[in-house]
């Protein structure tokens, strides 16, 4: 089943290549949405896809960010279809 992420990492996920692994996990694994840098420091990414290419997806960038991650806020939410790719909002 498709379903909505909307997660909130926090901790030193500026500048160290978040976005950008991000959306090459997506487009790697079909997950559509978008990920933009938010300005009190977190990030924050909406994402799209079945229910498991979601949890790989998380679970990936948790592996590959986890020096960086002091936090996460994740709500999962119906899908809502309004995004055909994933990329980086500014």
């Amino acid at each position: 089943m498709r379903k909505q992420i909307r997660a909130y990492y926090s901790g030193q996920v500026q500048g160290v290549g978040f976005r950008f692994t991000a959306q090459d996990l997506a487009q790697d694994l079909d997950v559509t949405g978008w990920v933009k840098n938010l300005r009190d420091g977190r990030v924050e990414v909406v994402a799209e896809a079945e229910e498991d290419l979601l949890k790989d997806f998380l679970e990936r960038l948790n592996k590959y960010f986890s020096r960086y991650i002091q936090d996460v806020d994740i709500k999962w939410l119906p899908a809502a279809s309004e995004f055909k790719d994933f990329g980086i909002e500014f």
